[in-house]
């Protein structure tokens, strides 16, 4: 246990490597403004941008990145950004880039999910990504895509600032390696004996992450709505079928439900946030609890 936890604590060191800023709104400093749509995506952002960029992510904290509208405020401050660095798929991107191309033409847009293995899924896409081709949005829980977004951050920024490319490389390089450590971190600790092999979500964010590590996603959402009395039933047989013993919830959705399955089934109801800024810490986080470690 005691080797696990200096892993761990070597693994949230690693980050400070690719010197990501973690100020919640940077100062304005006269360095050229980069949007991002997320915290996770400024993370990286931030870990290869270093000093030559500001970046600036909409979605705020505990809002959810497929309903959120921007605000005026920084609808006018996208205004000053150089480029937006988009995930993808995810809903508020879908409804609102015509719209925010339209308020800022010179801005220039890169898709950060280009070249990811995606995983589609007609019903979340009907719910909340109209346009998205059935795709399954949360493309960032994913090491092997974490590393293909980093590669397109380092493109993006060489592209916006071509006399950067060695360090922007170098950077990607770094953070690739620390992107693998969580990896192979996540890997150990989900190949334990006694490691659970099922999980239940409030809201389907960890698609990429279960795939990855060979696990099953029960969500308690279907399509964006909550769920009846008989799909709480469904929900609960299909947990105790499965041998569910946690139940995550996210900060921005109500624990109401969650609780109710966990009471029935004698799961354990933990926090995740898979829009954390903190990437690395927050994917050790859902392994270590699915580990058991983490109880």
């Amino acid at each position: 246990m005691r080797n696990f936890l200096i892993l761990l604590l070597f693994a949230a060191l690693l980050p400070a490597a690719c010197s990501p800023r973690r100020a919640a709104e940077p100062v304005d400093d006269g360095r050229p403004l980069l949007t991002v749509s997320i915290e996770p995506v400024r993370y990286f952002a931030e870990a290869l941008a270093g000093d030559r960029f500001r970046v600036v992510s909409l979605v705020p904290k505990g809002a959810s990145p497929e309903t959120y509208d921007p605000t005026p405020r920084q609808l006018a401050e996208l205004s000053h950004s150089v480029a937006y660095l988009r995930v993808g798929y995810i809903g508020f991107e879908q409804t609102w880039m015509d719209r925010l191309a339209d308020n800022a033409p010179h801005l220039r847009f890169f898709d950060l999910s280009e070249g990811v293995d995606l995983i589609y899924d007609e019903a979340h896409a009907a719910a909340h990504s109209p346009g998205a081709a059935g795709v399954e949005p949360h493309i960032w829980s994913s090491a092997p895509n974490a590393l293909r977004m980093a590669d397109n951050l380092a493109n993006a920024l060489i592209a916006l600032d071509p006399g950067g490319d060695s360090l922007y490389r170098h950077r990607c390089d770094s953070l690739g390696r620390v992107i693998q450590h969580v990896d192979s971190l996540c890997r150990a600790l989900l190949s334990a004996p006694g490691a659970d092999r099922a999980f239940m979500i409030y809201h389907p964010a960890l698609s990429y992450f279960a795939r990855d590590y060979g696990l099953r996603q029960i969500p308690i959402e279907a399509g964006g709505k909550e769920p009846s009395p008989a799909g709480l039933k469904t929900l609960v047989d299909e947990a105790r079928r499965q041998q569910v013993r946690v139940v995550f919830v996210q900060p921005e959705f109500d624990r109401r439900h969650a609780g109710l399955i966990a009471v029935q089934t004698g799961a354990r109801v933990e926090s995740v946030n898979p829009l954390a800024y903190d990437w690395p810490a927050e994917m050790l986080h859902v392994a270590e609890v699915l580990s058991g470690k983490g109880k």
